[in-house]
């Protein structure tokens, strides 16, 4: 399924799972360019364009703790629609929140009674960038949403894989396993314009 010789450009490549994003397309034999901080310029579409000039495929996770997350992310999926389109990168792997993904039983994770509430804007959003993105990005660009259907598990070791999963509050998996996942959307794409979980296996 490895597809050799791509170039990725990861945005946000500083964070935890940047580095491992970065560090899995490597072991694979990708060429890629990290764009570790570019978050206040993932939000210009030019940037974007200029920045992605050349490349394969975008993964994208990135966050601005001094704005806020309503106006950042649709921002984000502004630019990435425009911009990548215009550097002819035809793949979008970004790193999406579990908070807005359902759960088994439909209800969206945030909703779920005992949930932490104290950070509701942050996830909605964060979910309102995906909705930015279904409604801005054109055909040309394929895109897919991942996120851990619960959390991440930084203290973990590598496991014996993942699953695709509904958001679960007690989910967690590993940044390398998750960066696992992501590359595996780059390098094979079996996912398109959809927000899906991911958990370990």
């Amino acid at each position: 399924m490895e597809t050799n010789n791509s170039r990725i450009i990861v945005f946000g490549a500083g964070g935890r799972v940047g580095r491992a994003a970065v560090a899995e397309a490597r072991r694979r034999g990708h060429e890629v360019t990290e764009a570790g901080r570019a978050d206040g310029q993932v939000t210009d579409a030019a940037t974007v364009a200029r920045l992605a000039e050349g490349h394969d495929a975008a993964i994208v996770a990135v966050y601005d703790p001094g704005v806020p997350a309503d106006e950042f992310f649709p921002s984000v999926a502004r630019a990435l629609a425009v911009g990548l389109p215009a550097a002819a990168v035809k793949r979008l792997v970004s790193v999406g929140l579990a908070s807005v993904l359902p759960t088994e039983t439909g209800d969206l994770l945030m909703d779920v009674p005992g949930y932490p509430q104290e950070w509701r804007e942050f996830y909605v959003g964060h979910g309102a960038g995906t909705e930015e993105l279904r409604a801005a990005a054109p055909e040309a660009l394929d895109w897919v949403v991942m996120s851990p259907a619960g959390d991440f598990d930084d203290e973990g070791g590598p496991s014996s894989g993942y699953v695709l999963a509904p958001a679960a509050a007690d989910s967690r998996i590993t940044p390398a396993d998750f960066a696992r996942a992501l590359l595996d959307q780059v390098d094979a794409p079996t996912l398109h314009r959809t927000h899906v979980g991911v958990s370990a296996a």
